[in-house]
């Protein structure tokens, strides 16, 4: 299959999720990625045995879709950075690599010697790629975070996300949301760096924060807000739709909701009305042209969501079947995990575990010519440690050495 960072190696310095999906992505589209973990701490993401409530490994498996998922398909070698011995195997590593990746803080960075002009000095045509809470520079470069403070809470969504009348803040929707989403960006960074340099642009730097990340992902009201100087008003979805009954999210008779996004309510409305079994609607003297449909929202809003619930979800996949205007079932997470649709295309993916049993992972949405991806599992903790070194050039000799010291696991 196509694999477009083929003969590109990633060294990677990173923990929990944020920056290394980026790394996962990359290894998807073929790249060795080598994982640095501390010698004996590893990734602080291993120590979680619960996530939202749930146990973070399979039983009897070393299967953990909290560490496969961002770590799919990489190599894990276990150092300890602080250590002289290990930094001369770091320093062969970032010799022979064409990607620096890391979400180290930069106090941590410059204590280990691995910031940018460190970086640099071993290899000036490396990739620096560093992800970050809040932002690369300034007075809180230097401050921690994650998804659901820079990329939820203070990039809009949350306050955008719960309606008015709500008694509590709507939280990110599933673990990790920010992540993922920053993490292909990152790689989407990486990817046009490398382009650069083949066209000898330079090596570059690509910085990218979960701050920055969120306030990308939500634009479109930032863009608005800032046009009219102040918050946008705040709708509560509960009153109906504001100026078109054929968006918004409508409840049918046995509590599955339906998600209708029809932007252009005149073009869209008579169709529906067949398909609701409701033709006399669409000559409705109210509802009869897109300017009365528009005007008197809030009625035909009320009538569709008294025909929706007059029916199962089941019900209304069947009916609304070849209909031209957009809508979609509102799916829990494992629907989605079974969604013919990421099925069909290879988007939900087979992945054989340590143990040689099939699991399966969401596979990352980019495709190149219409070639599933081929995953495989995360790497145990500090599984190549041994492979990567006399990969190196490093003998047996030198490697138990090293290995004594504590420097590497």
């Amino acid at each position: 299959m196509f694999k477009p960072m083929q003969g590109v190696r990633v060294v990677e310095v990173a923990q929990f999720t944020f920056v290394p999906s980026a790394g996962a992505v990359l290894a998807d589209w073929g790249a060795d990625v080598i994982k640095i973990e501390h010698a004996e701490k590893g990734d602080a993401q291993r120590g979680l045995v619960k996530a939202l409530g749930q146990d973070v490994i399979s039983k009897g498996s070393s299967f953990a879709p909290i560490m496969d998922g961002p770590n799919r398909g990489k190599r894990s070698i276990g150092l300890s950075l602080e250590k002289p011995e290990a930094k001369r195997v770091l320093r062969e590593l970032i010799r022979t690599a064409d990607v620096f990746l890391t979400n180290f803080l930069p106090s941590a960075r410059t204590k280990l010697g691995i910031d940018v002009e460190d970086v640099r000095a071993i290899n000036p045509n490396i990739i620096y790629a560093a992800g970050t809470s809040f932002a690369h520079s300034g007075p809180e470069a230097d401050k921690g975070g994650y998804d659901g403070t820079a990329f939820w809470a203070r990039a809009g969504s949350s306050d955008s996300a719960t309606p008015p009348s709500a008694s509590h803040l709507v939280q990110q929707p599933t673990g990790a949301y920010g992540d993922n989403i920053g993490g292909m960006t990152i790689a989407g960074g990486i990817a046009g760096a490398l382009f650069a340099r083949e066209r000898g642009l330079g090596a570059a730097t690509v910085d990218i924060s979960l701050l920055g990340v969120g306030a990308w992902a939500t634009q479109l009201n930032v863009n608005l807000a800032l046009m009219a100087g102040g918050p946008l008003p705040k709708h509560d979805p509960a009153a109906g739709n504001v100026s078109n009954p054929l968006t918004g999210m409508y409840r049918a008779a046995d509590d599955r909701w339906l998600s209708l996004v029809m932007l252009q309510p005149g073009r869209y409305w008579p169709e529906f009305c067949e398909k609701v079994g409701r033709p006399e609607l669409a000559t409705d003297e109210r509802f009869d042209s897109a300017e009365k449909l528009m005007a008197n929202a809030a009625e035909a809003a009320r009538i569709v969501a008294e025909v929706i619930a007059s029916r199962t979800k089941d019900e209304w996949v069947a009916a609304f079947d070849g209909m031209e205007g957009q809508w979609a079932v509102v799916q829990n997470t494992y629907e989605v995990g079974q969604d013919p649709a990421l099925r069909a295309i290879g988007l939900i993916s087979d992945v054989v575990d340590a143990e040689g049993g099939t699991r399966q992972l969401v596979a990352n949405p980019v495709q190149f010519n219409r070639e599933a991806a081929q995953l495989k599992r995360g790497p145990l903790f500090a599984e190549h440690t041994d492979e990567i070194l006399r990969e190196l050039g490093f003998s047996d000799e030198e490697l138990i050495n090293i290995k004594i010291t504590g420097a590497a696991t």
